[in-house]
């Protein structure tokens, strides 16, 4: 493998590329690639080029092309320039074709559909390779019929072709297992082989970073860089990414693509450690901030065995994230993600009440949804519904408690340690721990029984508010023997 050098020796600037099909959703697979050659890119102070291969025209819909960009950009992978359309180059990818052809590395096959399926039923037949030579190949130019013809690049017949790849090592593969393909089909269209080589060299691609499916088109789409003399991109062939049974990633194993993954509740920040060290790692390091990925980030960090999907350790890296993130980023991430799941946007009231709790409930919390549930007593307004396992906690000797702290609480300086203290006071004369009273409070100021610190919701609430809701549940009254 030859890497791109600059015509002065000096080695170029790196540039990479991602080239998804716009067929259906981007694959978390595929955002993992991405991801890879954004960070090899940006960490180096190169370039990273987003080029949309649309040449299947019966497949590719502007919606997938839409989700792919959408995806790209929740994970915060920004690309430089416009995003590339391949089909649109569909005349460049022709010209090389011809251009192969006057220079003999390629030549016109006349060979119909019916005689090359003729050629390898004989194959078969006789036990031999099924691997098609055209007959077309030394032909003289001057028998060449006037018919439609495909272009067909004129592989070497001898020896092999190396690859040296930065993950897999040195890869030969011998050039009589390498057939003549197709470059430029009879109808004039070229193939996919073809147009990337193509436009990973128009577009000056120092690196291909992309799944180790495409490592047998590596050698064959050396044929064609050796045919125009141009040098090769360094190449860096990652294994997939595998289920927690170690099978190929499929529904069976959950979300496959990364708008799912949005509407979850994740984090992109979280999502691009956790891709990040799903085939890659540095040292022992689980979780990092994208910064330390930029840093550290190399293709001799990738390991050659797939990746095994784990929502466990992507819930536990989400869940640090989530821990260390500010409260504006917390904020902007849930309404991304409410967004992602076809829920209204945060009110501004609702951020407002919102913002105060989230330092308290963020700790623990493994997606976006968890903090919104965890900070539930910020949100809701009065008189807050009592659920029937929270009304429990709320029987006469409750009621008693609360009559005896609500006029303490009332004139209590509204500092954390002097609440406990006021609330611990007033179990102690009663002969009763603090949980006695940390239930009926719990049930008055959220209405439920999990809740966040009882004297952390009174900060947040603050003084007013705290009082009124104590006071709505008083009004109600307690729990009736047999009730709910």
């Amino acid at each position: 493998m030859v890497n791109a050098a600059a015509s002065d020796g000096q080695t170029p600037p790196v540039v990479t590329r991602f080239a998804p099909s716009p067929t259906g959703f981007l694959h978390i697979g595929s955002a993992r690639t991405a991801l890879f050659n954004w960070l090899y890119a940006r960490g180096r102070g190169g370039r990273f080029l987003l080029r949309i291969e649309d040449t299947d025209l019966a497949r590719s819909t502007p919606e997938a092309t839409e989700a792919i960009l959408s995806g790209l950009t929740w994970l915060g992978l920004d690309w430089d320039g416009e995003a590339v359309s391949q089909a649109d180059r569909a005349p460049r990818h022709a010209e090389i074709a011809r251009q192969m052809v006057e220079s003999g590395t390629a030549y016109k096959c006349f060979a119909t559909r019916e005689e090359i399926e003729a050629a390898r039923e004989a194959a078969r037949a006789q036990g031999r390779s099924t691997l098609f030579r055209s007959p077309w190949r030394d032909a003289d130019p001057a028998s060449h019929p006037d018919a439609p013809y495909a272009i067909r690049v004129r592989a070497p017949l001898e020896g092999e072709t190396v690859i040296e790849d930065t993950v897999q090592g040195r890869v030969s593969i011998r050039n009589d297992q390498l057939d003549d393909m197709i470059v430029l089909r009879s109808d004039g269209t070229p193939t996919y082989m073809l147009a990337v080589v193509v436009d990973d060299h128009d577009m000056g691609v120092t690196h291909v970073i992309r799944g180790d499916d495409h490592l047998n088109n590596a050698a064959r789409q050396g044929l064609i860089y050796a045919a125009m003399g141009w040098d090769q991109p360094a190449m860096a062939h990652i294994p997939l990414i595998h289920g927690e049974d170690g099978k190929k990633l499929s529904k069976r194993h959950g979300a496959l693509g990364v708008a799912e993954y949005v509407a979850m509740g994740y984090p992109a920040a979280a999502m691009r450690n956790y891709l990040a060290r799903l085939g890659w790692s540095h040292g022992d390091d689980e979780v990092f901030s994208t910064g330390q990925a930029l840093e550290w980030f190399d293709t001799d960090g990738i390991g050659k065995s797939p990746a095994r999907l784990d929502f466990k350790k992507l819930d536990h890296v989400s869940g640090q994230h989530i821990a260390s993130m500010e409260t504006d980023d917390l904020l902007d991430a849930i309404d991304a993600w409410r967004d992602a799941a076809d829920l209204a946007p945060l009110t501004r009231a609702e951020r407002d009440a919102l913002a105060p709790a989230l330092p308290l409930v963020r700790s623990g919390a493994r997606r976006l949804p968890d903090l919104l549930d965890r900070a539930h007593f910020a949100m809701v307004s009065r008189p807050v519904e009592v659920d029937p396992k929270a009304a429990k906690a709320l029987d006469p000797a409750a009621m008693d408690l609360l009559a005896d702290l609500t006029p303490q609480l009332r004139n209590a300086s509204w500092e954390r340690d002097t609440l406990e203290s006021v609330a611990g006071a007033i179990a102690a004369s009663r002969g009763i721990g603090l949980g006695k009273i940390a239930g009926p409070m719990r049930a008055a100021l959220a209405g439920r029984t999990a809740t966040p610190s009882v004297f952390d919701m009174m900060m947040v609430l603050g003084r007013n508010e705290t009082l009124a809701r104590i006071d709505d549940a008083m009004k109600t009254g307690p729990l009736r023997p047999g009730a709910a």
